[in-house]
């Protein structure tokens, strides 16, 4: 317990300076080092010693430079570009283990995991680094990013108190319904509360059914990133995806969830702007 606090009193405020104060640029290179990470913690989670280093590193520099070609404005081309690449890759190299017969195959499966890990997870990251890029984007990323521990707190607080029915689903049973449901419920009152404030430092007016869709879908979408990862680790009987954060596991233990959050909240914003 004592090494979780630690790191997240270290970890949290440099995360919080590099999101909101410098340029924009600092906080893409922050994403891309977190989305790189994260590939590789899923590729040592589920590869089974089978994912070859030439696809570890297509697969990492994907997630690396995603995020990075996101923020250059070449989103579309990018994300086409880096999943021709690493697919291509990685099926050479099934290929060769295939036709080498050396008792090392390389599966469909692995081929999909490294595009998973290399596409999937740094555009579900590059929704934080569009959101720091718009207008009003450093209120717009903290919300994204707050909003998931916002869902975590609610959550865990309305099950500790209020959980009787447990056993939604096996992957995390655990969770009770009165907890999913007090996560949700603190999306939505974070997300306005959250709005009201910015309003006043920001000195502009904010739309606040935006900021309630924000809070409901964005909780929703955290608690789902919290169970795919968490099935993830279940099928593979993996405890955490790493120690890079002591007391927290790897980057994916702390930044699944935003993954998932973060594409809904932009979505959202675009549709119908906060400010």
């Amino acid at each position: 317990m004592a090494k979780r606090i630690i790191a997240a009193c270290i970890f949290t405020p440099i995360m919080l300076w590099i999101m909101l104060v410098p340029p924009p640029l600092a906080w893409t290179a922050l994403v891309c080092f977190i989305s790189a990470v994260a590939a590789f913690e899923l590729m040592r989670a589920v590869g089974g010693g089978k994912i070859s280093p030439p696809m570890q590193a297509a697969t990492i520099a994907s997630a690396a430079l995603l995020p990075f070609g996101i923020w250059a404005g070449l989103g579309t081309a990018c994300v086409n570009l880096l999943s021709f690449v690493v697919t291509a890759v990685c099926f050479w190299c099934a290929i060769r283990a295939y036709d080498e017969d050396n008792g090392v195959k390389i599966g469909f499966s692995h081929v999909l995991s490294t595009l998973f890990a290399g596409v999937i997870i740094p555009l579900g990251l590059s929704a934080l680094v569009e959101l720091r890029r718009m207008d009003h984007g450093k209120y717009l990323v903290l919300l994204a990013v707050l909003l998931t521990f916002a869902t975590d707190a609610g959550a865990y607080f309305a099950g500790v108190f209020l959980g009787r029915h447990k056993g939604v689903t096996k992957v995390s049973p655990n969770k009770s319904v009165e907890g999913y449901i007090g996560g949700f419920l603190a999306g939505v009152v974070f997300a306005v509360l959250y709005g009201i404030v910015a309003s006043k430092i920001a000195g502009d007016g904010v739309n606040l059914f935006s900021l309630a869709l924000c809070g409901l879908f964005g909780a929703v979408a955290t608690e789902v990133g919290d169970l795919a990862f968490s099935f993830i680790k279940r099928q593979y009987g993996v405890k955490d995806y790493g120690r890079i954060l002591p007391g927290h596991g790897g980057m994916l233990d702390r930044f699944d969830s935003m993954m998932f959050c973060g594409p809904v909240v932009l979505f959202i914003v675009q549709c119908l702007p906060v400010f």
